[in-house]
């Protein structure tokens, strides 16, 4: 019975630790399920999507993201008619008590130079938030499955 009990706290304690990795905090802001599309086997590019909330009483910004790629950087969304433009942001404000977030169709964090390397489903991605006050912040994209209509049609042409 002690064994049994053990393994259940153990299999619950494993449970909630893969429950709150999809959360990461830096100061007063709280970053949740960052997540990647995974990328057709040709793709140059990929891109990353996350929650970010202010919970304190001063405004943050988004300004910057590192990882292992040859270019990573902020972008949003402009649409041109059915096409949709990436363009780069310095930064993004993070009003304090608000949400943001980064999203297809809006702002996200776009990976450049994948150079044969695909994102595959069930693969994290590494990399490092950058904000004006928090500071840096270590997290993992986490590749997930690509449904119809989670990203239209791109020209990454406009950085």
């Amino acid at each position: 019975m002690k064994t049994q009990t053990l393994a259940l706290l153990g299999a619950l304690a494993l449970g909630a630790t893969t429950a709150i990795a999809d959360e990461y905090k830096a100061g007063d802001l709280v970053i949740t399920h960052p997540m990647a599309f995974e990328t057709a086997k040709t793709a140059q590019t990929g891109g990353g999507f996350l929650t970010i909330t202010n919970t304190g009483a001063t405004a943050d910004m988004l300004v910057g993201v590192t990882a292992d790629f040859p270019r990573v950087e902020i972008h949003t969304t402009e649409m041109n008619g059915d096409v949709a433009r990436m363009m780069r942001v310095e930064a993004i404000e993070i009003p304090a008590g608000e949400t943001v977030a980064l999203q297809p169709g809006g702002f996200h964090v776009m990976f450049m130079g994948l150079g044969g390397d695909p994102f595959e489903v069930g693969e994290e991605i590494p990399a490092t938030l950058m904000f004006e006050n928090a500071g840096a912040l270590e997290i993992r994209f986490q590749v997930e499955e690509r449904t119809m209509g989670d990203h239209g049609t791109m020209n990454h042409a406009g950085n």
